[in-house]
């Protein structure tokens, strides 16, 4: 069945890509040798895909095909014709039996007039080529021909030209380049024409290619592996949490096992601020207008808010149509930094005081379209794990440093390897500036001093011009999972404009008004996301601290419950989170739902245990069994706690 996907990307992207693409593109990059090659691997299949699509259906119309990471996809119209699973089984056959003609790739520049006579029956094509011609771009074209074909400018009416596409390349000579044991065509989804769902929904065929048959059937793996893992999946299956339509989409519901092991990161999370310095704050979960217009929200950040919530008036009033008395407009908070500042502002403060490191676990809302919800990766209320350093000048470096320590502890602590973590520096745009609020000097300042600390901390990180927050540059941390999936988690933002913007000052040691410098960081990013996270990573095993039942307990019989019942009190004095296993089913079957639970330990306890004031312990993953006494297995779990 097909899934609705919306498209974020141009779809002059197909004509435009080029070998070098910005952080946030959905398209593959191509660094040195090999990944170029295997990039225009990609690309060239794209073709040959939509070769197939035509030839089995001539009347289809072509949108877009890019190179994506892993592989490319075409979007295609194939009108009253749904493509279904049998489709793509033989389209990839066809594919395989092209790339296995040693078919050639030509560049060719035409003309305004050339290109719609050849795309005369493509509409979305003719609207590309419109665009490109308002925007005075260049066209080039892309032929497949047999491999006996005289590249001419007529040769495209020759019989053996099997495909033209409106395209910028890079290509392939020939399809010889082309491993056909190397390439699969996976699944099929819907994507809106432009990415707007008022316009037609068109079928994307996906694919994915590599250089060997290894490196796809690897690949393979860790989709089915990645399946198996999904926390939507097992969210639902060891009963953690469900989104409900009729609370609203993006709004996650936590049950009972699912908001424990919330609570338990939590525990984790405030335990150790305070032992790092950080003093707590809570803030509301609205603010006035006129606080996010100060901060520079209102104008800069407006794609990703609500709109205003009207609270001079009632619910009553307003479906009685009344007029409002009093006008007062608050908003939904996206961020929780200029609650912060307000409270630094309370009272004045003296250099002397210095650094303040305030933390909040503090939910926010932010607009995100229906069509890119998806479990507890994106949604639109989330409880980031924030904090905010007010520091002086002299001070900046130190706790800049300070706090990529706690990230990396932090990564450690929850069994991701630092080694694999991945570090953006996102900059300003120097050619678009008028997304950024400040001035030169401090944006030099700001992206000097995050360099240097990223340099002397020897973190493995890459530049991405134009992904900087409005208010200053940042830091981006990827951290890769079991199967080496990378994932956005800890952000560190290095802010001027705030402090300036709200007129932030302290008294320094020459008894002048200063202005401090301001830090924004999560360590998390946001709990959803980071427990969603957690779920895949552990595949819903999670270790013995982290799990929200830690021991299943199962008495054999009806006459065992009352032992079974002291066991119970006994481990929760210690606390030892237990769920009791009872006798609506057979032993086995018990055994078997405590397992699929991925429980960590399983007691089973019948007339032996009794008597001998012991519990027969299951390990989860482990054949084996052992019977022990419960003191014994106490002192187990707790070494493990």
């Amino acid at each position: 069945m097909c899934q609705v996907f919306r498209c974020t990307k141009d779809p002059l992207f197909c004509y435009t890509i080029s070998m070098k693409q910005s952080k946030g593109s959905s398209s593959a990059k191509a660094t040195d040798g090999q990944s170029k090659q295997i990039f225009k691997v990609r690309h060239s299949l794209s073709h040959l895909l939509a070769t197939a699509v035509l030839e089995q259906y001539p009347k289809t119309k072509l949108a877009i095909g890019p190179v994506i990471e892993n592989g490319f996809y075409y979007d295609v119209d194939t009108d009253k014709h749904g493509l279904n699973d049998a489709d793509l089984s033989e389209l990839e056959k066809r594919v395989k039996e092209l790339v296995k003609q040693k078919l050639e790739f030509k560049k060719e520049a035409v003309t305004y007039a050339q290109a719609k006579k050849i795309f005369a029956d493509q509409p979305y094509k003719l609207e590309l080529i419109e665009e490109l011609k308002k925007n005075k771009k260049p066209i080039t074209i892309y032929t497949t021909y047999g491999k006996t074909d005289q590249y001419t400018s007529a040769s495209r009416a020759h019989k053996s030209v099997l495909f033209v596409d409106l395209c910028s390349g890079p290509h392939i000579k020939n399809t010889s380049e082309i491993n056909p044991d190397a390439f699969k065509l996976t699944h099929l989804a819907g994507a809106y024409w432009r990415g707007d769902e008022k316009n037609k929904m068109l079928t994307r065929i996906y694919g994915v290619a590599f250089a060997t048959k290894q490196e796809l059937e690897t690949y393979l793996h860790n989709i089915e592996e990645a399946e198996k893992r999904d926390h939507r999946k097992l969210g639902k299956e060891l009963d953690l949490f469900h989104v409900d339509d009729e609370v609203g989409l993006g709004l996650p519901l936590w049950h009972p096992k699912g908001a424990l092991l919330w609570r338990i990161v939590e525990e984790f999370w405030y335990k150790e601020h305070l032992k790092n310095g950080y003093d707590l704050v809570r803030t509301p979960h609205i603010g006035s207008r006129h606080l996010w217009e100060t901060s520079g929200h209102w104008g800069f950040y407006n794609k990703s808010m609500y709109p205003p919530l009207e609270v001079g008036q009632t619910l009553e009033e307003l479906q009685q149509k009344k007029k409002v008395g009093m006008s007062e407009q608050y908003l939904l908070k996206p961020m929780n930094c200029p609650f912060h500042i307000q409270i630094y502002k309370n009272s004045p403060h003296s250099y002397r005081e210095f650094p303040f490191r305030w933390a909040e676990c503090g939910t926010v809302y932010r607009f995100e379209k229906k069509g890119e919800l998806s479990g507890l990766t994106r949604v639109r209320g989330f409880t980031q794990d924030d904090a905010h350093i007010l520091c002086r000048k002299d001070q900046v470096e130190e706790e800049l440093k300070r706090v990529i320590d706690f990230i990396l502890f932090i990564y450690e602590s929850f069994g991701f390897k630092t080694q694999d973590v991945h570090v953006y520096l996102s900059l300003r745009d120097p050619k678009n500036k008028d997304k950024y609020a400040g001035n030169d000097a401090g944006w030099k300042f700001t992206e000097t001093m995050l360099r240097k600390v990223a340099k002397d901390k020897k973190l493995n990180f890459t530049e991405e011009l134009g992904e900087a927050a409005f208010y200053g540059p940042k830091l981006d941390f990827k951290i890769k999972d079991a199967i080496g999936r990378e994932w956005q988690c800890s952000t560190l933002q290095f802010d001027f404009n705030l402090p300036e913007r709200f007129n932030l000052t302290f008294i320094n040691e020459k008894g002048k008004q200063e202005q401090p410098y301001m830090l924004h960081r999560a360590l998390f990013g946001s709990y959803e996301r980071f427990l969603g996270l957690l779920i895949e990573h552990y595949a819903g095993a999670f270790p013995v601290w982290l799990a929200p039942v830690q021991v299943a307990i199962l008495p054999v019989s009806d006459k065992h419950e009352s032992y079974a019942k002291q066991v119970i009190q006994t481990l929760r004095a210690q606390e030892i989170r237990v769920e009791l296993f009872g006798q609506n089913e057979t032993l086995g079957k018990r055994i078997r739902e405590a397992e699929m639970k991925k429980i960590p330990y399983i007691l089973v306890m019948g007339d032996k245990e009794i008597e001998s004031k012991s519990v027969n312990v299951r390990t989860r993953g482990q054949k084996e069994t052992e019977t022990v006494s419960v003191e014994k297995f106490i002192e187990k779990i707790k070494k493990q706690n």
